[in-house]
């Protein structure tokens, strides 16, 4: 009786190292709590509304044909220290690692510049991923408080809805989102 005890204990001891290992090699999406002074209007989960947007190159692009993809948009600005600061780890960790990935995109959406202002943003900076602008911050404000500033990444899954979001430019947080798109691509 003390062996059948002693080989059921093995077992569960098993069962639960085995399910600990597929958890973590499984990675399931972390759950992220999202501070309110990051001023975020829309949460994790949320499905992302139809909107459309114009890349600098004059092609017109529509949240409608995302589906099924993951998708990453950068909010940045010219005028921004801590974009500019982030940028390099952008095209770095994530666009020239997933860029030839059929089933992700990426939009850098320049907050309420001019076009030629944005054109030479994107030279200054060597932003070789889409950029499209955001006149008057309409698809800024779909996500985050239109008065808030930018430097702020949103990731959307394959479903449509929004399941990582940052603010400014903060190592772990953004090793993290790396780690989530990572993830959503495997």
């Amino acid at each position: 009786m003390k062996s059948i005890f002693i080989n059921i204990k093995i077992v569960l001891v098993g069962m639960l190292i085995f399910t600990n290992a597929f958890a973590q090699t499984n990675n399931e999406l972390p759950y992220q709590e999202i501070p309110a002074d990051y001023e975020f209007t829309s949460k994790i989960g949320d499905t992302i509304p139809d909107f459309s947007m114009t890349l600098i190159n004059g092609k017109k692009i529509s949240s409608k044909d995302w589906k099924g993809k993951v998708v990453m948009l950068q909010f940045t600005a010219s005028w921004c220290g801590v974009c500019r600061k982030e940028i390099p780890f952008i095209e770095r960790d994530i666009w020239l690692k997933y860029k030839r990935n059929s089933d992700f995109l990426l939009f850098g959406v320049d907050r309420d510049e001019p076009l030629e202002k944005v054109q030479r943003y994107q030279k200054e900076m060597d932003i070789t991923y889409p950029l499209a602008i955001d006149p008057f911050a309409n698809v800024f404000g779909i996500f985050a408080n239109k008065k808030a500033g930018v430097t702020r990444n949103v990731i959307i899954d394959q479903k449509g809805k929004i399941v990582f979001m940052t603010r400014l430019f903060k190592q772990n947080e953004f090793n993290e989102m790396v780690r989530v798109i990572g993830l959503l691509l495997k």
